[in-house]
């Protein structure tokens, strides 16, 4: 499903040049649980968001689902986002204007799914994450807890091949995160590959491989269990 080669990521300023990604290859099946670890300031919430296509490479090749992406316009990067792609981050990111409802809907306006589909899907996911009766509540009334369940319905709605998660237990209770884990092992289970970094050995282990990176490369990987 992924391939990088030789894949660099610079950023540079006026006075300092950082490269975030070294030459880093990388190869995620379909249906895989990788967990991605390693230091702060290592590349890996760079490398996620060049997975997730919300950043280009400086240079080297990115293969998705075979085709390479780095020659596509931000307009069609926009298209596969949309139609493949569920981002789970720390910090929630719901848009604190709308509500549990509206904020779970938003990515089906996007790719034009009919109103009467929506109201049946958004429901749906409401009821499956226990959450059915914060329907009309804004994110700032809820836990974070139940924010963070919320933000996983809002990436799952649209049937994505492929999650992306930034420590999505990051915010929470050890409580709050294993419901998150448990959610999104189930959701690995059912044919999503999902692409996790964490700073938790513990969330790590619920992949099947482990993947460590320092200085913008792949130092270790560790197959903690076969996938299906």
């Amino acid at each position: 499903m992924i391939r990088t080669v030789n894949l660099v990521k610079v950023y540079q300023t006026d006075e300092v040049e950082t490269t975030a990604l070294n030459e880093l290859n990388l190869e995620i099946k379909e249906g895989e649980f990788v967990s991605i670890m390693g230091p702060s300031g290592c590349g890996k919430s760079t490398l996620l968001n060049v997975l997730g296509m919300i950043d280009s490479p400086t240079s080297g090749e990115y293969f998705f689902m075979e085709d390479e992406i780095g020659h596509l316009s931000e307009r069609g990067r926009s298209n596969i986002r949309k139609h493949n792609l569920g981002f789970v981050f720390q910090s929630f990111n719901l848009i604190d204007e709308l509500t549990v409802f509206e904020n779970v809907e938003l990515p089906m306006l996007y790719t034009k799914v009919p109103s009467n589909d929506r109201k049946v899907r958004v429901e749906e996911l409401l009821e499956g994450m226990n959450i059915m009766h914060r329907r009309n509540h804004f994110p700032q009334q809820l836990s974070g807890g139940q924010q963070q369940r919320v933000a996983v319905a809002r990436a799952i709605v649209n049937h994505p091949k492929l999650i992306l998660a930034d420590e999505p237990t990051g915010n929470l209770d050890s409580s709050n995160g294993d419901e998150v884990m448990r959610i999104l092992t189930k959701l690995n289970e059912e044919g999503t590959t999902i692409v996790m970094v964490t700073h938790s050995q513990y969330c790590a282990e619920f992949g099947n491989r482990i993947i460590r990176m320092l200085d913008g490369k792949v130092v270790t990987e560790n197959l903690v269990k076969q996938y299906l």
